[in-house]
């Protein structure tokens, strides 16, 4: 099925960005806040929720502002995850920007889930 790309923003204005980076780009970290658990073999990284797991790849990095991952059972060759940090000029924050790909008929369900995750990383970070 078409996946259509979607792109959503959340401000952090009172959180490290270095923190931040941690939340988004570690094993540590994101089991806080995406998911159950984390295990890191390389460029595969294995995400649990309760007895599900799934493996995506590491496919692109640069340290301090992006991190780049594909899903390996997706059938599509195209689509992948993204976390990105903007630093906001006016206020000095930080912007958290996800591109993530779903079926149009899911993209709603799929935005909410972010919302649900980024709530768990928001109150993770004391925010």
């Amino acid at each position: 099925m078409k996946k259509e790309k979607f792109h959503i923003e959340y401000v952090f204005d009172k959180a490290s960005r270095i923190n931040l980076w941690d939340y988004i780009s570690t094993s540590a970290g994101l089991s806080e806040w995406f998911a159950d658990s984390v295990f890191i073999n390389g460029k595969i990284y294995t995400f649990t929720w309760g007895k599900h797991s799934n493996d995506a790849e590491l496919i692109g990095t640069n340290p301090g502002n992006y991190i780049r991952f594909r899903w390996l059972d997706d059938e599509n060759p195209v689509s992948f995850f993204e976390l990105r940090l903007h630093k906001i000029e006016l206020t000095g924050g930080t912007m958290l920007e996800i591109t993530d790909y779903a079926e149009i008929h899911e993209t709603k369900e799929a935005i909410n889930l972010w919302e649900t995750q980024i709530k768990n990383l928001k109150r993770n970070l004391g925010l």
